[in-house]
């Protein structure tokens, strides 16, 4: 048998191409871990509503039951997922309806600047409206063809891939558009009000002037 091919100069194994695509501090997890604050909730499809509210372009409030909502226009992203936690995993298939859909549906009023993502039990996660309308932004109803477990965030969760993942909820029951930044749950708790795993914005004393409000 002859000798194994030397590789072409540039050439990077999988492992090697893994890495490259990381953010700094983060590595290749294989598998998908459950983390999450709190008990997984029940689904009850029957009291299952999803709103987008606050300083909506008509003023009022907008509703979806879980067969409405999930009836919306399908959309697949194939993106990465990055955990404050440092694991990350790359090149999933995430399937649902993409936030650019609500923003249609239920237009935000002209001074809307930022979003807070609600989901149960009070959970809360403040957003750019910019990185909320990203053509990725995805209220993920499956991964890879499946649906989400109950563990993983059954029925929706909200996946942005430039952001840490905590700035997706698990659990996602509704929007709220303001006029002006307010910190979340765990942006409350120090951690970083934006999130960009590519600059590495894990906690709130890591802020620079203008990335969020004073704590």
């Amino acid at each position: 048998m002859g000798q194994p091919a030397e590789r072409e100069s540039g050439e990077r194994t999988a492992e090697e191409a893994a890495r490259f695509e990381l953010p700094p501090g983060q590595r290749l997890q294989k598998g998908w871990p459950v983390t999450h604050y709190g008990p997984v909730p029940r689904f009850r499809p029957e009291r299952w509503e999803f709103r987008v509210f606050g300083a909506t372009a008509d003023g009022g409030t907008h509703c979806w039951n879980h067969e409405e909502f999930t009836s919306l226009p399908y959309h697949s992203v194939v993106a990465d997922l990055h955990c404050v936690t440092k694991f990350s995993m790359l090149g999933a298939e995430w399937g649902g309806i993409p936030a650019r859909t609500l923003l249609e549906l239920a237009p935000p009023a002209p001074g809307v600047t930022h979003v807070m993502a609600w989901a149960e039990y009070g959970y809360s996660a403040n957003l750019r409206l910019a990185d909320f309308s990203s053509e990725q932004a995805l209220f993920a109803t499956h991964k890879d063809g499946e649906l989400l477990t109950a563990e993983h965030g059954f029925p929706l969760r909200l996946i942005l891939p430039h952001l840490y993942a905590w700035k997706g909820p698990k659990w996602v029951r509704g929007v709220e558009y303001m006029t002006a930044d307010r910190r979340g749950f765990w942006e409350e708790r120090g951690y970083h009000n934006v999130g960009d795993p590519w600059r590495e914005q894990r906690y709130s004393y890591q802020e620079e002037p203008g990335d969020g409000p004073e704590l």
